[in-house]
């Protein structure tokens, strides 16, 4: 019996989790545990939770620990996140954590081995499409920001996944009135340029709502105010559509697009509306290829969780 300790660590929550994975390399979600990022001063303090709550497996006791975050990570030991007050270091994962086996990885990069994960077998059908077994997929979600990573078949039934960070890129705004939702974002937030991360995502929701009715709303009130026929619907729905379709021809996702967690797993109906699938196959040059891609819903909020226990797995399987 392997046992395995996973982390998606998150500005706000962290949760992690217990695995186990048999002879026959099945996963068991043997136990998980949510702890507040905030209410730490350091990775270290982070792990103590653990202990304070007397979770079943201990850093020590896990054969492998995988741990999600969300940020940038450096040589796969090293992460400043944007959104945490403080970092992780686990070069020397053994001595200072008590991590037999440690990686750090990118949480959306988790997300990705999730798509291949039993998690990933389960999600929704939300545009029909085929699968094109040897090529990448794409899985990309939006919540406190947007969330990119790519997954490519290896060799003997591995995987690699790889990050992006294409949250921060500029936004295309396209029509006249969208330019106008441009000035009006940099004039509410003072950037210099709006980013993906500022439309498509929870926070999102809000902007487009306030540019188009004048209501200041939280992300749960827009959601519970609007209707399929309302113009913030369309919207949104269009922009997360936009949001996939440059992704999938970015990387060529014949694999399909996975759109993960977050606003998406709340709400489905947003990539269900028929603006969604418009926007996604709208292409003057490649629409016959988009209207090949698939695109599924990870509906499971412990996705992340599953996707490091993927790689957890499969590292120790090299």
């Amino acid at each position: 019996m392997i046992n395995i300790l996973t982390a998606d660590i998150g500005g706000t929550n962290s949760r992690f989790a217990y695995f186990k994975s048999d002879k026959d390399d099945n996963l068991v979600l043997a136990d998980q545990i949510w702890l507040k990022t905030t209410e730490s001063s350091s990775f270290g303090e982070l792990l103590q939770g653990l202990k304070k709550n007397q979770f079943p497996l201990q850093p020590e006791d896990a054969d492998i620990s995988v741990l999600a975050i969300a940020g940038p990570v450096e040589k796969g030991v090293k992460s400043k996140p944007p959104f945490i007050s403080w970092g992780i270091d686990i070069s020397n994962a053994q001595r200072d954590y008590g991590l037999k086996r440690a990686y750090l990885i990118n949480d959306f990069v988790a997300q990705a081995y999730a798509c291949r994960s039993s998690i990933g077998r389960a999600a929704q059908v939300i545009k029909e499409g085929t699968v094109v077994e040897s090529a990448a997929a794409a899985v990309i979600g939006a919540g406190t920001a947007l969330g990119k990573a790519v997954i490519l078949p290896g060799e003997q039934g591995m995987f690699l996944a790889v990050p992006s960070e294409g949250g921060h890129a500029s936004f295309p705004f396209q029509t006249e009135k969208e330019s106008k939702f441009e000035k009006f974002l940099i004039t509410k937030l003072g950037d210099s340029y709006i980013t993906w991360n500022k439309v498509v995502s929870g926070r999102g929701l809000s902007y487009v709502h306030e540019f188009l009715t004048g209501e200041e709303l939280t992300p749960e009130d827009v959601i519970n105010r609007i209707s399929p026929e309302s113009e913030t619907h369309k919207w949104v729905s269009g922009f997360y559509g936009r949001a996939c379709r440059d992704f999938a021809l970015e990387t060529l996702a014949l694999g399909g697009v996975y759109v993960s967690g977050g606003v998406a797993a709340r709400n489905p109906r947003l990539i269900r509306h028929r603006a969604f699938a418009e926007e996604f196959c709208r292409s003057d040059t490649l629409s016959d290829i988009l209207s090949l891609i698939p695109v599924f819903l990870i509906t499971d909020q412990n996705s992340g969780l599953w996707g490091s226990a993927f790689l957890g797995l499969q590292k120790l399987k090299q």
